[in-house]
């Protein structure tokens, strides 16, 4: 009768750790900013180039040098599917490269050719689209809670589209990309997460290689420059995307999507606090909203995390 309870206990446990990825992921991702305006005054392609050429290097390096063992462990796994399964992964692995490297392309384009605003408002999208897929296509159920939690979501992100619907298809597509890449990363769960990462920033690195010479810049030679890169790649590529993958293996694609609304909520905040940005009244109603949504949404797990907090409280 004890075995129930503490099976349970575990994979609750198990459950938690995923939950910590995705937010950790996010969190981390919500201070990109910091990073991005050092070196506001580069072209946004070479930040790309630079970036995914250095973010290879580096995941490479990582597995040659420190994770021989995982890599022969892997391979010998993947040589032991049936061809059907590795077709699938191969498939899951590649698309998802290609799905990755358009949501970057597109995003630098909105960025840089529509406005700021439309590139922030993708992310707000992303969530809704998120859960969408998810239930469309992995057949992810919700409940009414979870449901009225995404009905508010995209009740804010209409206030926050307000006078910009000239911004919204191309919002649209930016969020679109990114919600199917979490989707399809969803179902890829066969392969070790950091060497199926560096697969796909390696497919990224092979297929912008030719543009390179084409749409480069001048080559950088400022140290801030490179001292904001190396951040970028560490601290706001490698990590959060390996966090977000990982959380993928234990939860729902729809709920990393909710939690992904910590990021500009985050993002808000710095713009606020730190920058200096002025903000009106239907934004800061809206950024409420989204706050009261993710809350909603993951209601259970955080009772769970206070009960569990609770208990350890008491017993010490």
């Amino acid at each position: 009768m004890k075995l129930v309870p503490l099976r349970s206990y575990l994979n609750q446990m198990k459950q938690t750790k995923f939950y910590l990825a995705a937010f950790s992921a996010f969190f981390i991702w919500g201070f990109f900013s910091l990073a991005l305006k050092p070196i506001a005054d580069f072209p946004s392609l070479d930040i790309l180039f630079y970036r995914v050429f250095l973010s290879v290097v580096l995941l490479t390096l990582l597995n040659v040098v420190f994770r021989k063992s995982v890599i022969r462990e892997n391979w010998a796994l993947f040589q032991n599917f049936e061809p059907k399964v590795k077709k699938t992964i191969l498939w899951l692995t590649l698309g998802g490269s290609l799905i990755l490297a358009s949501n970057w392309f597109i995003f630098i384009f909105v960025v840089n050719h529509v406005s700021v605003k439309a590139g922030s408002l993708a992310y707000l999208i992303c969530p809704i689209l998120t859960t969408v897929f998810a239930f469309f296509l992995l057949k992810e159920t919700l409940s009414k809670t979870q449901w009225f939690a995404v009905s508010l979501s995209v009740v804010s992100c209409l206030l926050l589209s307000m006078n910009d619907l000239h911004d919204i298809f191309y919002s649209l597509v930016v969020a679109a990309t990114y919600a199917l890449y979490l989707v399809s990363q969803r179902k890829n769960n066969q392969m070790d997460k950091l060497l199926a990462l560096n697969v796909q920033l390696l497919f990224i690195a092979l297929l912008i290689l030719p543009f390179y010479p084409i749409y480069s810049g001048p080559l950088p030679t400022t140290p801030l420059f490179y001292g904001c890169l190396l951040c970028i790649v560490v601290f706001f590529t490698i990590i959060p995307l390996f966090l977000n993958l990982f959380a993928l293996k234990g939860i729902s694609s729809a709920t990393v999507g909710i939690l992904m609304y910590i990021n500009p909520m985050i993002n808000f905040a710095i713009a606020l606090l730190y920058f200096k940005e002025k903000i009106n009244g239907i934004q800061l109603f809206s950024y409420v909203l989204i706050l009261i949504s993710v809350v909603i949404f993951n209601k259970k797990v955080i009772l769970e995390l206070l009960k569990k907090s609770k208990e350890k409280r008491l017993v010490a």
